[in-house]
């Protein structure tokens, strides 16, 4: 691997230092819109007294379950 001088590192630093003025300068006269947060967060539901429960069709979803943690089945979320 070849060795850079000093004033090859000199030249390096200000053509970088360039590149990062100009870059500066161009990005200067953008003119970026600001978003309008107007969309309230939704998606959820109110808990109320649910109906009275299937057993045979709870004992079908647990035996069918992968995973399962006591009264609670275990499932990916957005893995697809």
């Amino acid at each position: 691997m070849a060795e850079i001088s000093e004033s090859q590192k000199e030249q390096i630093k200000k053509q970088a230092k360039k590149i990062l003025d100009d870059f500066a300068d161009a990005i200067e006269s953008v003119k970026i819109k600001e978003k309008k947060k107007t969309k309230e967060v939704g998606g959820f539901r109110e808990e109320k007294q649910g109906k009275k429960l299937d057993e045979s069709f709870r004992k079908i979803m647990f035996r069918n379950a992968h995973q399962k943690d006591e009264d609670n089945i275990i499932a990916e979320k957005k893995k697809w």
